[in-house]
């Protein structure tokens, strides 16, 4: 049974997550580090509760866009049917993988997404129609079967990994976006599946926390419209890459300890 303390602490880490991914659009990546360092969660646990926890986030992020016509769901369907079983593979992985490795590559992941974030998205151009032609459904499979891998085996959402891929596979930012929310679920329901069956799902955790995203993100897209938005992302990108290298230092120190 959580104290009150400790639902304050987790319903704000999915909070904080869920403004940051509202107001800069990254944001997922920092709740598996913050439920491991500060908090001192089990790192399988950790990774069970926060995909959990976008099950509810992935919902409302398919909704919102599915309203605004902002999915292309002939992209979608692709990327669901290649991210569903990489997912469940994630996801059992997580259960028998060395809780170092999963450190060594959240570390990775985090500050990679840091750095990612501090170069400017190409602003859409006309020749980004043309690159949504160009994909075939063979890249597209190939880029959900790694979103939703590596989503599942880290805890991160879907779209930290998605949208660097539609983006350098030269999608407009938007349709990036949209495919990127809509890959949640999927990836989500498969990897809560696969941490059910293997018994590190925290359900209780994982509700707390994705009430705390789904609030988040509302209240993270009213502040997008009131603060520097450039400011805001370059902050976030500088703090996701000291956070990587941090965990990365504090591994290679117990390495060579």
């Amino acid at each position: 049974m959580m104290t009150i303390g400790e639902l304050l602490l987790f319903g704000g880490f999915g909070l904080i997550a869920g403004g940051l991914i509202g107001c800069v659009g990254v944001g997922g990546v920092i709740l598996v580090p913050a439920l491991v360092y500060l908090a001192g969660v089990p790192i399988k646990v950790a990774i069970a509760a926060a995909m959990f926890a976008f099950l509810l986030s992935g919902a409302v992020g398919t909704f919102v866009f599915a309203r605004k016509k902002s999915i292309r769901w002939n992209m979608a369907l692709p990327l669901w049917l290649a991210a569903m079983p990489s997912a469940l593979a994630g996801a059992l992985t997580v259960s028998i993988a060395p809780a170092r490795l999963l450190e060594f590559t959240i570390a990775l992941l985090t500050a990679g997404s840091g750095i990612h974030a501090l170069r400017r998205p190409p602003a859409p151009s006309e020749a980004g129609e043309a690159g949504e032609a160009s994909i075939g459904t063979g890249k597209l499979a190939l880029a959900g079967g790694v979103t939703g891998y590596l989503s599942a085996l880290t805890g991160t959402g879907g779209p930290l990994v998605l949208i660097p891929i539609l983006m350098w596979l030269q999608l407009p930012v938007l349709t990036a976006i949209g495919l990127a929310q809509a890959i949640q679920l999927p990836i989500a329901v498969l990897a809560t599946a696969g941490n059910i069956y293997a018994g590190t799902l925290d359900v209780v955790l994982g509700l707390v926390i994705g009430l705390g995203i789904v609030f988040g993100t509302w209240g993270g897209a009213w502040l997008a419209h009131v603060l520097p938005r450039e400011m805001l992302r370059r902050i976030v990108a500088i703090l996701l890459a000291l956070v990587g290298g941090t965990i990365m230092a504090k591994l290679v120190w117990g390495m060579a300890h």
